[in-house]
């Protein structure tokens, strides 16, 4: 038996990661078309692209766990018992519950992987990609430099370069500070942004520096290297905005009044936080909706598609009620107990079902008919 059971645990599996492995590729396509952005307009490199993109993974993992799972199980126990796999496993003496144990195993699994992302991977990587894109936003050489064009900064400053190289090494630059009635220019051949101590500063090689004295005296200076400081023109009052997705569930549960103001209300907070918890018994309730799907009735030779259509119709609906309930805690905190109640009664539901087919419906009959019945002698 526990030879079966681990043969059915491989058929149902592979199908399954197989379908959450395709909902993320086409997901992190989708996300990536996205953070083309970032490329284009902020002139940031692949890397900094593919980091964006692979930080809104367990994010994506959240929505797509339970519906793979419903999809490649659907997928598994389908084929499995058109080809009387199912049958044969009952033959050999399993019961039903020893038949499912194999799909509940790799549901309560699926179920602690989305518990550990909506608890502790999601907001660690929603709260870096945070960062990542207010760097890129806030990144000087993006805003400052554009090949072949005249680009204004902050506090007089302007900025010219002719080339820029894939590894950042900036082509014939020219510089444009003006600071009251006083004008200073730079011109090098290379430049390069770096950091020094922690300060941002423009590297430059092979240059000269000109400005007129108070006199009218133009003064100028040849140099081999230059460290122009940036600090001055990197001062902003912006700071990362986080969202109720961002916070870990310490933060949801005991929110800081800094919090209350700047990310949500007590109410968006609570029902984020319920969200998350309640998420992962969704999984459990699409295994549950795929197993009635097919062993909750009697075998049929022409398959199972209109009891698969109305599992699929029902896990889309309470799916949908589920996200609708997140919304509605946030202004009634008393329907979060909903969050978690919509789920196991679902799955609760699917099971007794399913369960139910087990046993033999007596027929009901008039008495009068009754005793009409021939007896035989």
């Amino acid at each position: 038996m526990t030879l079966i059971q681990g043969y059915l645990f491989r058929q149902i599996a592979l199908p399954v990661v197989a379908a959450v492995g395709a909902l993320c590729g086409i997901g992190l396509l989708s996300q990536s078309l996205d953070q083309l952005e970032v490329i284009v307009e902020r002139g940031q490199s692949v890397w900094v692209m593919a980091k964006l993109t692979l930080l809104a993974l367990p994010q994506l993992l959240a929505v797509i766990l339970p519906i793979g799972l419903f999809v490649g199980a659907l997928t598994a126990l389908t084929r499995l018992q058109r080809e009387q796999e199912l049958t044969a496993a009952f033959a050999a003496g399993l019961s039903r519950w020893q038949v499912i144990r194999p799909a509940a195993r790799i549901a309560m699994i699926a179920a602690a992987v989305g518990l550990l992302i909506g608890v502790v991977i999601q907001p660690m990587a929603q709260r870096e990609a945070r960062a990542q894109a207010f760097a890129v936003r806030t990144d000087l050489a993006a805003l400052l430099v554009e090949e072949g064009r005249f680009v204004q900064g902050p506090n007089g400053l302007t900025v010219y370069v002719q080339q820029v190289e894939q590894n950042g090494l900036l082509k014939n630059l020219f510089v444009y500070l003006e600071d009251g009635d006083q004008v200073t220019t730079w011109d090098a051949a290379e430049a390069r942004f770096s950091r020094i101590d922690g300060e941002p500063y423009l590297s430059m090689r092979g240059g000269s520096w000109q400005r007129f004295s108070k006199n009218g005296v133009l003064e100028y200076l040849s140099f081999d290297g230059y460290n122009f400081p940036l600090a001055q023109f990197t001062e902003t009052d912006e700071r990362i905005r986080y969202k109720p997705s961002d916070l870990y569930l310490t933060d949801l549960f005991n929110p800081s009044p800094t919090t209350l103001e700047r990310v949500g209300s007590r109410g968006e907070l609570l029902a984020e936080a319920h969200s998350r918890l309640s998420a992962p018994l969704y999984i459990l309730m699409a295994m549950a909706l795929a197993l009635n799907a097919i062993l909750g009735g009697a075998y049929s030779r022409t398959g199972y598609a209109l009891r698969i259509a109305k599992a699929a119709g029902l896990f889309l609906v309470l799916r949908i009620a589920g996200y609708g309930l997140v919304a509605a805690s946030t202004w009634n905190p008393w329907l979060n107990v909903l969050q978690y109640v919509l789920p196991v009664a679902a799955t609760a539901g699917a099971l007794r079902m399913m369960f139910r087919t087990l046993k033999p419906h007596r027929r009901l009959v008039w008495p009068p008919l009754e005793r009409l019945k021939p007896r035989v002698a």
